[in-house]
């Protein structure tokens, strides 16, 4: 089982970056998936959380409206598309994927496979 992020990097404030996240378990669709960061110093937190079908997102409340997480099912792939971006979204994101029955707010526990973690890097 393996989940491999990527899409990281360096981005102004205001900017945009799109992280994807594929993964080699099977099958794909029994999964909830979702995205976590961590920023230096500071613990794990849940970003974003995707039903098994698309069809239910949850988003923390600091990444409302900038922060879109979407999946591909038939590519399984998950995204994480962030737009209007700020310094203090400078953190490791990590992909995962889990069995709970809820798409959030969830804690890292709710998940069995992670990714490796991806930087994104915010300058003001």
């Amino acid at each position: 089982v393996q989940l491999q992020a990527y899409g990281g990097g360096l981005v102004q404030a205001g900017g945009s970056l799109r992280l994807s996240c594929t993964a080699s378990i099977l099958p794909f669709s029994w999964y909830v998936l979702g995205w976590f960061r961590q920023a230096p110093g500071k613990e794990r937190e849940f970003v974003a959380g995707i039903s098994r079908n698309g069809e239910s997102t949850y988003y923390e409340d600091s990444v409302k409206g900038r922060i879109t997480i979407s999946r591909d099912n038939a590519k399984n792939t998950v995204t994480l598309q962030m737009n209007s971006l700020k310094p203090e979204d400078t953190a490791v994101y990590y992909c995962a994927a889990g069995r709970s029955g809820r798409v959030g707010p969830l804690s890292g526990s709710d998940f069995d496979y992670w990714g490796q973690g991806t930087q994104v890097t915010v300058s003001s």
